[in-house]
């Protein structure tokens, strides 16, 4: 299929109000879709179906799934794509209305902390903008060709609604038995300049994350790794980065691994039934599906491996596995009538300067509101 086709294909689909998604993974020259065939709202409990899901913050709500069995699966290689190039250059004032509520909401959280009540705790507003998007598929391109290092989507339900994002974050991702998640924590605007330096918040920030993350997989699983810590950029911003691998052990089923892995420290806070009780009761909103997780749920992947190099044809044999590949839904909006709604957060811990993590949520703003405009 070629680039034009498929997105017409994918606009034609909205504009006749039937679910679908249309994502591209990082540093990946594919733009993949699924096509629900009728307008049935799927619900997962136990995340065995195959297609693609979409997850809430709070799994006590409803995570949808796209079926593989019905929907129409597309993909198209993008090295031909031509999208005019935009030019970060958001220039626009915050909502300073909004400031002392949220300096106040991560006060709370502060004192929280100091009392020995939490270890850290991921803390969110809104930002509304007044959009009228009549092809959101428009929208999508820009996100595909700004942020390369991103899970890139546009997803639409009629009976939920429309969401965008490019998401820096895996959530986790399984082939076969092992298993990949990534601690991705701190957060500094990106300057053009191979000259940053990280704070003693940041980095605790980020070890928190990694420490809660091994300790999580650690009854499920074997041979864990991780990585050396590295910075890593998402549109405008840098992020402090490890990686961590290990195997799955043959009685783990996948929903334990949501339940052990969702919400991880980088969108919740540390511990994590305290830190998400604290959000439910403080943020004063309901973040659906912002925090949530997106991604293909388990797909066959197969593979022909050869016993006998001089005996090719005889000897290949099809070995198939399952895959399934989870990104935080982070640097995202929903759209509502001619609203979009931004979602931006931040993590704090003892060290936290309410009037800083103002600023940081002013950043990650822009990270939207330039393919916005």
């Amino acid at each position: 299929m070629d680039v034009n086709s498929f997105f017409e294909k994918l606009h034609t689909h909205y504009n006749n109000k039937l679910p679908f998604v249309v994502y591209s993974r990082p540093i990946n020259s594919i733009i993949s879709c699924w096509l629900q065939r009728n307008d049935k709202l799927h619900i997962t409990k136990d995340f065995s179906e195959s297609g693609f899901v979409f997850a809430p913050f709070d799994l006590h709500d409803n995570a949808i799934v796209f079926p593989e069995q019905f929907c129409q699966y597309d993909k198209v290689h993008t090295e031909e794509l031509k999208i005019d190039k935009r030019i970060l250059v958001n220039t626009k004032a915050p909502d300073l209305a909004a400031k002392p509520t949220h300096i106040n909401l991560v006060a709370k959280g502060i004192d929280s902390i100091k009392k020995g009540q939490l270890d850290k705790v991921v803390l969110s507003r809104k930002v509304s903008k007044d959009t009228n998007i009549k092809n959101p598929i428009e929208i999508f391109k820009r996100l595909f060709n700004t942020y390369k290092n991103a899970m890139v989507y546009c997803w639409y339900h009629p009976k939920v609604g429309l969401w965008l994002g490019a998401t820096p974050e895996l959530l986790f991702k399984i082939e076969g038995k092992q298993l990949t998640s990534i601690s991705l924590a701190g957060t500094q605007p990106f300057n053009n300049t191979d000259a940053f330096k990280w704070s003693s918040k940041e980095i605790e920030e980020q070890q928190i994350v990694t420490n809660y993350l091994v300790k999580k997989i650690e009854p499920f699983t074997s041979l864990i790794k991780i990585s050396d810590l590295e910075t890593v950029r998402a549109g405008n911003l840098l992020h402090l980065k490890s990686r961590i691998t290990s195997t799955i052990k043959s009685a783990t089923s996948l929903k334990t691994i949501i339940e052990a892995l969702h919400p991880t420290p980088a969108v919740c806070g540390f511990p994590k039934d305290v830190a998400k009780e604290f959000i439910l009761k403080h943020e004063n909103y309901t973040r659906e599906y912002y925090t949530g997780f997106l991604g293909e749920l388990n797909l066959k992947q197969t593979k022909t491996r050869n016993t006998n190099k001089r005996n090719v044809e005889n000897n290949a044999y099809a070995v198939v596995k399952k895959q399934s590949n989870f990104y935080v839904n982070l640097r995202c909006f929903q759209v509502k009538s001619e609203e979009a709604i931004i979602y931006v957060g931040g993590g704090i811990t003892r060290d936290s300067i309410a009037e800083n993590e103002w600023e940081e949520t002013v950043n990650k703003t822009k990270t939207i509101l330039d393919v916005l405009d």
